[in-house]
């Protein structure tokens, strides 16, 4: 089922015009202003999305999991009690909860570990991520502005980004409680809180590393750290999948009788 959800790439329709690009050794890729830019397309080779945690393969259904280390720092989510047993649940339930297998948007920070690529399209004022997954478009705004003051629950929260150095630091909050962090159950409420740190780590590879935080969730902030490597296949674009239009696969083509 999910393969299903997920593979919708029978239509393959360009949905950016950007080739894949390949900074040139040695420096790392600069804006006028002299910020590091990281403009291209952008995919992580970890498990993460299967899990967070340290775990064995597995099986989802029909589907088979690979097993992998874990990107917790300290290897276990520090969940509350109650919440520990919510996520006991969602793991009972993945295949049929996994607000992936919906089609919903995946949020901050899945969507960024996810395996499928997004694209980043960066200027001065911000960044424009945009993600294979269904097409959701993520603004990190860096022009010194605040979280709005009264805000709505987003997918994607709010993202106001500053920079440390070379170090892009991402401010997200503001989300509501209808994503998953993985497909393994591990979950948040709209209290989640994500600060994120986006750095190269050499012109064509990026660590990504965030703090999540939820009073309702956890007993205290955690981090993850996963890789993500540009994509320079020649001509590598991101593809449509919109998931969400599997369903209707079936009246498409229009017959020619109707």
């Amino acid at each position: 089922m999910a393969v299903a959800l997920v593979a919708s790439l029978s239509a393959l329709s360009v949905v950016s015009g950007g080739e894949a690009f390949a900074a040139p050794s040695g420096k790392i890729p600069r804006l006028a202003n002299g910020k590091p830019d990281f403009s291209g397309i952008w995919q992580t080779t970890s498990a993460a999305d299967y899990d967070l945690e340290p775990h064995s393969a597995r099986r989802d259904g029909t589907q088979p999991v690979p097993s992998g280390p874990g990107v917790v720092e300290g290897g276990e989510i520090p969940y509350l009690p109650n919440a520990l047993e919510q996520k006991k649940k969602n793991f009972a339930e993945r295949e049929r909860a996994d607000p992936r297998n919906k089609c919903y948007t995946l949020s901050v920070p899945r969507s960024v570990y996810y395996p499928e690529p997004f694209q980043i399209f960066q200027r001065a004022r911000d960044l424009t991520i945009h993600h294979q997954f269904g097409h959701s478009v993520r603004t990190v705004h860096t022009n010194n502005t605040e979280h709005p003051a009264d805000p709505n629950d987003w997918w994607l929260g709010d993202s106001r980004g500053k920079w440390e150095g070379d170090t892009l630091v991402v401010d997200v909050k503001h989300f509501n409680d209808q994503t998953w962090l993985d497909r393994a159950g591990n979950y948040h409420s709209d209290a989640l809180h994500v600060v994120e740190r986006w750095k190269y780590l050499d012109p064509n590879t990026v660590e990504y590393k965030a703090t999540i935080e939820d009073k309702n969730v956890f007993s205290r902030p955690w981090d993850i750290s996963v890789i993500l490597h540009r994509h320079r296949e020649k001509n590598f674009q991101l593809v449509e999948n919109y998931c969400f239009t599997l369903d209707y696969d079936k009246y498409y083509p229009v017959p020619v009788e109707q």
